[in-house]
């Protein structure tokens, strides 16, 4: 079977767990995830088997929302709820609700981050975690990630208590620590804070209500539908313009040859036969004017 699962990742497994978890459930080992969740984090996993593993890059840099809640006053090892407390501030005022609003954004557009120290993100060959367990601190690599859109879902006025913890909604780039960002949003309040909860809603145009869980995956394997479950890449590639190919052009995409370039042209473009069936994605030459080649053959 060839096509894009929607899961609605549970929380308490890795991304990783996940994609071992249906390489049992389909018997196959194209398997890929597209875009890690940390293991407390639930939500939108769009896992890509088959011939589908080879779009998961494009799907992966596709932007997500996520909805969370800030926890003031206390920070963590990890920046959310699993981690050890290494910092308590208590909350002695209270934060009107336009403070909060005016720290969102400064925070909106783009920013600078450094992953924490319990990622995955890789310096000197050795993942940061790894790092970290063994007590080690080093230097970590900072990044620029783009947050499109930062919304207080409070609907109070004012924000009271020694602990005091709000909800937001970011849509943001790929590589967005969202839990840093809970810490950033503390540190411009002037406070220790952490993610206390996170799901993400939606990544690229997929959303949580479309996703299935693992008992809707083992009902329909018992049933024997569960190729319904699955997107074709078409559908799954649906923000990309495409083209309809002619017979000729058809065995040309399928052997990977250069193609004259369409004038009105996009960055990307999906080409599809007269059956509907995604072959290749195309892209525009970087050094031959006029031609296209084939940035992906599916």
């Amino acid at each position: 079977m060839d096509g894009v699962l929607l899961l609605h990742k549970p929380a308490g497994m890795t991304s990783h767990d996940c994609v071992m978890r249906i390489r049992k459930l389909f018997q196959t080992k194209k398997v890929g995830h597209t875009g890690t969740l940390d293991p407390d984090v639930r939500g939108v996993l769009p896992i890509c088997i088959g011939k589908a593993t080879k779009i998961v890059e494009l799907l992966t840099a596709e932007k997500k929302t996520y909805e969370g809640e800030v926890t003031l006053g206390i920070a963590t090892t990890t920046e959310d709820a699993s981690g050890d407390v290494v910092s308590i501030k208590p909350i002695e005022r209270s934060i009107a609700r336009h403070e909060i609003e005016h720290v969102l954004a400064k925070l909106t557009g783009e920013i600078e981050q450094t992953p924490p120290m319990y990622s995955a993100v890789k310096v000197n060959g050795k993942k940061l975690y790894e790092y970290a367990r063994a007590g080690i601190d080093v230097e970590r690599p900072k990044r620029h990630v783009h947050i499109y859109e930062l919304q207080l879902l409070d609907d109070r006025q004012v924000f009271a208590g020694e602990r005091i913890s709000f909800r937001f909604r970011v849509t943001c780039s790929k590589g967005t620590y969202v839990r840093t960002l809970a810490v950033q949003i503390g540190e411009q309040l002037g406070y220790p804070a952490h993610m206390s909860r996170l799901v993400r809603t939606a990544s690229g145009s997929f959303t949580l209500d479309q996703c299935v869980t693992f008992a809707d995956i083992e009902q329909h394997l018992s049933a024997g539908t569960a190729h319904m479950l699955l997107l074709p890449i078409k559908r799954a590639l649906a923000h990309l313009p495409t083209y309809v190919l002619n017979d000729e052009e058809e065995r040309k995409v399928k052997n990977g040859a250069l193609l004259p370039a369409l004038s009105d042209m996009s960055a990307r473009l999906l080409m599809i036969n007269k059956q509907g069936e995604a072959l290749a994605i195309y892209m525009p030459h970087p050094t031959k004017q006029g031609c296209m080649k084939p940035l992906k053959v599916l």
